[in-house]
């Protein structure tokens, strides 16, 4: 008996090896190159999923799904196709087999790995019955799948943007009106607006707000393409509407990052407050307001003003707001490195209080979690980072202090960067010059540099590096590029 059940296992298995191919689901989508996932993605579909849209938390289950899977938690993997199952009956009641179809797929390869086939065979045999409806027995074309498969290529950022869009168009083609074909593209079109080769999606938007009047987000990011293009005034009534309807915290980081484009600092603050007290926890938010405040003492510096002590008062009193709240960022998580790599952060003191901190022992945090971002498009380039190890750390610590920085800091390099990598070469730098050798750092600093001069806009890689390979480093440069995008990009 054990062996006639052991037959059937394997030929449960042999039939599922031909059928989960043809599903079209996270698992044949080829999300990920070599199935790395950005460290950071994880966190940023965690927060949507408990704050932002309900009519996207689907999509954002059934991603999380997937991550999951591939973390080797197909148990939590699970947990939350169940739940996008429970979102798909609460916000697509009357298309719900059709909307379902991903998820079931999903279902159908997670069961597939835990080995457990019957089930397997059970999800397989469910999107079946719905796909032989339209004479095809495992996967069919509809906008509605075009639809989910562009929102889940917007989340996953980078280059996936450009396909999300052609899908979006794909899905338009069929019902050219749809709120929510339209809202995907707009939001896709308004991404890749940030590459100078793109149009401008102003068109775009204003069609989907249209036919979305009650999105509030994407009436947002009309505001912030019409201030690209000097329109502000009527980009402003948009975020004031915007505002009056919605409390959201992607509408709230969307409309400071209007305000901080105006200049309107204290107006900027205010709305990064509020959306803290939707996601506490969320590192990027104290670091932006800290940045805000260090604007401010920018600003005053250069209005002349006409006491000089009150000036140094006023200035001193914005400094401390902004280190509090660079601290707050670090407590909940933020990189040291990335929080104090910017420029008015770039002081010895700064640096000190920085590696003074406990490194967190979880997540290595990138300074971007983009669930809701105020400034999808500010970097942090590594040459500053590098330019901040050689600009060099007098830390005056004791030996026992000092000998846990050094610890802390080999912990990021060693387990929360990529090696070879320029920031990982300047870290290394940074724990040799600490531990005083400094024929090793300069070497490790070369390194950086060197990587660095690959893929230099001016082309002066192209002076101190071979043809070959430049163009090898250039290639290199540019995946990590797109990498650095996706953390920045925020979701819908």
């Amino acid at each position: 008996m054990a062996g006639k059940t052991a037959i059937m296992s394997e030929d449960n298995k042999n039939s599922l090896e031909q059928i989960l191919p043809q599903l079209r689901c996270h698992f044949t989508w080829n999300l990920f190159k070599e199935e790395s996932v950005p460290h950071d993605l994880e966190e940023r579909v965690c927060n949507q999923t408990e704050f932002l849209n309900s009519e996207f938390k689907a999509t954002k289950y059934n991603l999380l799904a997937y991550i999951n899977h591939l973390k080797g938690q197909n148990k939590a993997a699970l947990q939350c196709l169940q739940q996008a199952e429970e979102c798909i009956r609460r916000e697509h009641a009357d298309q719900a087999e059709l909307r379902s179809l991903v998820t079931w797929g999903n279902y159908a390869w997670v069961y597939y790995h835990l080995g457990r086939f019957a089930e397997a065979q059970l999800y397989a045999d469910k999107v079946k019955q719905v796909c032989q409806k339209f004479s095809n027995p495992y996967s069919i074309e509809c906008p509605e799948l075009d639809c989910e498969e562009g929102w889940t290529l917007v989340k996953c950022g980078g280059k996936k943007i450009e396909t999300a869009k052609v899908y979006f168009q794909k899905a338009l083609e069929e019902k050219p009106n749809n709120p929510e074909f339209s809202s995907g593209l707009a939001i896709a079109m308004y991404y890749l607006d940030e590459r100078p080769e793109h149009q401008s999606p102003v068109e775009i938007l204003r069609q989907a707000v249209e036919l979305s009047p009650d999105d509030q987000y994407i009436k947002v990011l009309l505001a912030l393409t019409l201030q690209k293009m000097n329109e502000q005034a009527e980009g402003e009534q948009l975020v004031v509407e915007a505002l009056g309807k919605s409390c959201q915290t992607d509408v709230l980081c969307s409309a400071a990052k209007f305000y901080q484009g105006k200049g309107d600092l204290d107006k900027t603050i205010e709305l990064l407050l509020r959306a803290l007290e939707s996601i506490p926890n969320n590192a990027y938010l104290y670091h932006q307001i800290a940045c805000c405040y260090e604007a401010k003492v920018k600003q005053i510096q250069h209005t002349g003003a006409s006491e000089a002590s009150q000036k140094g008062e006023k200035i001193e009193e914005l400094r401390k707001h902004a280190r509090n709240y660079v601290s707050k960022a670090i407590e909940k998580g933020l990189n040291p490195l990335h929080a104090y790599a910017d420029e008015f952060l770039e002081s010895k003191e700064c640096y000190q209080t920085a590696f003074s901190k406990e490194l967190p022992s979880t997540k290595g945090q990138e300074l971007h979690q983009h669930d809701c971002s105020p400034q999808e498009d500010h970097e942090i380039s590594e040459d500053t980072e590098v330019q901040c190890s050689l600009d060099g750390l007098s830390i005056s610590t004791k030996s026992t202090e000092k000998e846990k920085m050094i610890f802390q800091l080999q912990n990021v390099a060693k387990n929360q960067l990529p090696q070879n990598g320029p920031y990982s070469w300047s870290l290394q730098g940074l724990i040799h010059k600490m531990n005083g050798e400094l024929l090793q750092a300069a070497e490790c600093y070369e390194k950086a540099l060197d990587h660095l001069l690959r893929n230099r806009p001016s082309g002066i890689g192209s002076i101190f590096l071979p043809a070959t390979e430049h163009e090898e480093g250039s290639e290199e440069m540019e995946q990590d590029a797109d990498s650095s995008r996706l953390r920045e990009l925020p979701d819908p």
